[in-house]
């Protein structure tokens, strides 16, 4: 990275106040999760995340209606950052998947 792109990384995520911590707070507020478990891919500039989302809320749903409960949770946060990623899974589903 350059350094201005370093530079510009450290203003956006110092004025977005997006960590890891804020995103699973509120995943766990809005949805009930049981567990969530994000990763910072972008080196810490709070732009690129990836997401292990655990929620009751996710039964009986698509992926693609799970997708859109998470996104309207974080409507405002998804809306300053550059990526995400939500895998979603309801507390059956991962226990299995911890099982494997």
């Amino acid at each position: 990275m350059s350094a201005r792109t370093d530079t510009e990384a450290a203003m956006t995520q110092a004025t977005s106040g997006i960590t890891p911590d804020s995103l699973s707070t509120t995943l766990k507020d809005k949805l009930g999760a049981s567990h969530v478990n994000i990763q910072d891919l972008s080196g810490g500039c709070g732009q690129m995340f990836e997401a292990i989302i655990v929620s009751p809320q996710f039964t009986k749903k698509t992926t693609l209606a799970r997708h859109r409960l998470v996104n309207g949770a974080l409507k405002e946060e998804i809306a300053t950052i550059h990526a995400w990623t939500p895998k979603c899974f309801t507390p059956e589903e991962w226990e299995k998947k911890k099982g494997a």
